[in-house]
């Protein structure tokens, strides 16, 4: 082989060994991500804060677009799988509408925690601060994308808001199509919005803003942004949420793990990813892992060592789950602070 023909292939062989390190498929690899403490990340003013010997944890799932060299080694990986691009990233989907949505489940999974949570140990919603905060949007309707979860709506068209109704009162006071003034208060201060109702609810003759909203807490709460989007963090917001404000100590001075969504009835839902997010619990060494109910049969086979899996369908059975094993329950015991 000529010297010329040497350097050709030399340089054939360079190419592919670079496109096999470099060039990206159109497939991601996903697997187990990091677990996070959530007690760092609630924040309240108004009541005592109980400490725990253990610690409650959110669950995730990683991905990362794959090379060639990156899929072999993913492939040869049980804890991983290689999924199509499409089915993390729909085509017809704006990537950028996707993280809105997706942020939106979050802030709305903090809502229906602290919701559950403040029903169980106070007065609440019975007692709660001015305002109301929004608790979602519907899809397509005025208020999607301009109203967002956990923001609180302090007057409408220049009246006070000092409950659900009197909000639906002085939205609904407005005909179709004429503006409305929302004065919204989020981290960034006080703005005001313009929305008007029109038909967007398919199969219904009447107009919406398309909000749904709930008592103000009675106490000022916020979480911190952990970087994770989607709705099941929700269950263990919640719980964690309820160990900080209760004397008792649920997690027994163990490390609790688990996902689930909650909703503001305290039912506790499906989530995907959820082999993923048992076994990074496992590596992170977690004792106790909690899965909605309906996920469950995923698991079967899997090989989490010593960590406890315990099935839940609502957020009070999560609580009794976790006395049960060894924690401990404060009930009701929380006091405001003078």
């Amino acid at each position: 082989m000529s010297r010329a023909a040497r350097i050709a292939v030399a340089g054939a062989v360079l190419v592919a060994i670079g496109a096999a390190i470099w060039l990206p498929l159109p497939y991601y690899a996903m697997g187990p991500g990091p677990v996070r403490d959530v007690g760092p990340l609630i924040r309240f003013d108004g009541y005592e804060r109980f400490g725990s010997a253990g610690t409650i944890v959110m669950t995730t799932v990683r991905w990362f677009r794959v090379t060639p060299t990156r899929a072999v080694q993913v492939w040869l990986d049980d804890a991983w799988s290689l999924v199509d691009q499409r089915q993390l990233f729909p085509p017809d989907v704006d990537p950028d509408e996707e993280e809105r949505i997706s942020t939106a489940q979050m802030d709305q999974s903090q809502v229906h925690a602290a919701y559950v949570v403040l029903e169980r140990l106070t007065d609440y919603p019975d007692e709660h601060g001015p305002g109301v905060l929004v608790e979602g949007t519907v899809p397509d309707c005025p208020a999607d994308g301009v109203l967002f979860p956990g923001e609180l709506v302090v007057s409408i068209d220049g009246s006070t808001v000092r409950s659900t109704r009197a909000a639906a009162r002085l939205i609904e006071a407005r005909p179709p199509g004429e503006p409305i003034a929302f004065v919204v208060r989020a981290d960034d201060g006080d703005h005001e919005v313009e929305l008007a109702r029109s038909r967007c609810v398919p199969d219904r003759r009447k107009a919406f803003v398309g909000v749904s909203f709930v008592p103000a807490f009675p106490i000022e709460l916020r979480v911190e942004d952990a970087d994770v989007g989607g709705p099941s963090a929700g269950l263990m917001l919640a719980l964690g949420l309820y160990d900080l404000m209760t004397p008792g100590d649920l997690t027994g001075g163990r490390v609790v793990a688990g996902t689930g969504t909650i909703d503001l009835d305290g039912r506790v839902g499906a989530v995907g990813g959820v082999r993923d997010k048992v076994l990074g619990a496992a590596r992170a060494g977690a004792d106790v892992f909690l899965v909605p109910r309906g996920n469950l049969e995923e698991l079967e086979g899997l090989d989490t060592g010593s960590m406890r899996i315990v099935a839940v369908r609502r957020f009070g059975e999560a609580v009794e789950a976790l006395v049960a094993a060894g924690g401990s329950d404060g009930g009701r015991a929380v006091e405001r602070l003078s």
